[in-house]
């Protein structure tokens, strides 16, 4: 019985360290504002807490260690959201300086070029 539980907890360990690395990739990936490689991280997202869960509910995790690394997901959601959102309005505003270029490019073009009686 006890090799059981060995058996059991030793399996969980891969599953604990799995999220415990996804949470690293995905912090990184952050930090370097890599959004393809956050959107290819957010692929395992769900599958890894998902065995998390699987896991709690058979009894094989303390529920506070799943509880913490569901609150550090859920803060990183929150970090990740406001990153893109300062990423959008970033990229928003440096299409408008290049759409206001291309008019004021535009604009001395017509005035610059002769025209014709």
């Amino acid at each position: 019985m006890a090799d059981s539980q060995d058996t059991s907890h030793s399996e969980l360990q891969p599953c604990l360290a799995n999220f415990d690395q996804l949470m690293t990739d995905l912090g990184s990936a952050l930090a370097d504002q890599d959004w393809d490689g956050l959107v290819n991280l957010n692929v395992r997202v769900k599958p890894c807490t998902e065995s998390l869960i699987v896991a709690l509910e058979a009894g094989q995790v303390e529920p506070e260690s799943v509880r913490s690394r569901l609150g550090e997901l859920r803060q990183f959601l929150d970090t990740a959201s406001e990153g893109a959102t300062r990423a959008k309005a970033e990229a928003e505003l440096a299409l408008k300086g290049v759409n206001r270029n291309r008019s004021v490019a535009k604009a001395y073009q017509n005035i610059s070029t002769p025209r014709s009686k």
